[in-house]
């Protein structure tokens, strides 16, 4: 374990590797992970949480361990002693995903071929080989069912993601603001942001080393940042209020705080993320799909014994509560035991990781149910 908490695991390091969906396979493979609570004797208690695009291993805060460990963690409301997700009761697992550059393998991890960093020689990965490789971990762990995956956005296709992979090694999915495919206006956004990144000169084709892009990088995640707010939220927050001025500059300097706002995220994220990791990360996302694609099918969970608790926010447009009726529909077709809430919320995409009251309730009492009743 190191400083931040996290440990890792390596596997595929011999023989043919870890097999992709693009046809390549990769090894060595290595895994950050994070773990929170006990593991009963029974080994059914385990909970698999899958974290977002840009997000990492580190859920929740370690309180017992020194240094960037007792650190908030990023659904802190949500995981620890006592919470909806109680780690007096469950134990978390947490990993940042392939292809990530939070601990685990991508593009900047070196490859063995050459001892640089991959940067665009790292194969194109899917939502599927991310859940390939976790459940790698999970069987490290000796874990043969989980008691729930539970993700939001790309966690939540993670999510999907193992119930069609993995039908009979878990007891059930909480998806949260995630979708089943994207929509032409998600793969669009991802699109220019990709697009922000591979103009700036200093991108060179992935081969940046230590002068990467962070123009281009900060744009993309200014474009990103939009989507995950909601137009009630940027009018109470920002409305047409100036930052640090009586009145227009009349010069193309940032006038208004919402303007000021995107630069400071921006600035902020390419202290910590990859710009080859970020163009890895949206291309899986808008490959995946479960409506009848080659990465699968909820149609392929007919009798499989999962319970599932699907939840949509309002004001959402990145993913609207429309396409969560949708994957509800394709479960309940399949016979399923699905649960379905649409929460009020003015925050956007991104309500599922702020405190919520009636979110905790719900999902402590789900989670509740399943262990109870298996």
């Amino acid at each position: 374990m190191d400083e931040s908490g996290r440990r890792y695991f390596t596997f595929a390091a011999h023989g043919p590797g870890l097999e992709l969906d693009c046809g390549s396979s990769l090894g060595p493979v290595t895994l950050a992970y994070e773990t929170y609570g006990q593991l009963n004797t029974a080994r059914d208690n385990a909970l698999l949480i899958l974290h977002a695009f840009t997000g990492d291993s580190h859920v929740a805060s370690h309180p017992g361990l020194p240094g960037e460990a007792a650190l908030p963690g990023w659904w802190e409301t949500m995981v620890g002693p006592g919470k909806a997700i109680d780690t007096d009761r469950y134990y978390v697992i947490c990993t940042n995903i392939l292809g990530s550059c939070r601990g685990s393998t991508g593009p900047t991890s070196l490859n063995p071929a050459t001892q640089a960093p991959y940067g665009l020689a790292f194969p194109v990965v899917t939502i599927g080989d991310m859940v390939r490789a976790q459940k790698a971990l999970i069987d490290h762990l000796e874990i043969s069912k989980l008691l729930a995956v539970i993700g939001g956005s790309v966690g939540g296709m993670q999510a999907l993601q193992w119930c069609v992979s993995y039908p009979h090694r878990l007891r059930a999915a909480i998806p949260l603001a995630t979708t089943m495919r994207h929509s032409a206006q998600a793969i669009a956004f991802n699109e220019i942001a990709r697009q922000a990144i591979m103009a700036d000169p200093k991108w060179n084709m992935g081969e940046y080393g230590d002068n990467p892009p962070e123009l281009g990088l900060a744009v993309a995640r200014m474009i990103g940042h939009v989507t995950y707010l909601s137009d009630q939220a940027m009018r109470r927050k920002f409305g047409r209020r100036l930052q640090g001025r009586q009145g227009f500059s009349f010069h193309f300097e940032s006038d208004f705080q919402v303007e000021s706002y995107l630069h400071h995220q921006g600035t902020k994220f390419v202290r910590r993320f990859d710009a080859n990791s970020l163009l890895y990360l949206t291309k899986a996302a808008d490959y995946f799909d479960l409506t009848g694609s080659d990465q699968g099918s909820l149609g392929a969970l007919a009798g499989a014994d999962i319970r599932f608790l699907v939840i949509s926010f309002t004001s959402d447009w990145l993913y609207p509560t429309y396409q969560s009726r949708e994957m509800v529909h394709a479960l309940k077709r399949e016979g399923l035991d699905v649960s379905f809430c649409e929460i009020e919320a003015d925050c956007g995409h991104d309500a599922f990781l702020l405190e919520n009251e009636r979110l905790a309730k719900m999902v402590r009492g789900f989670l509740g149910g399943v262990a109870k009743n298996g």
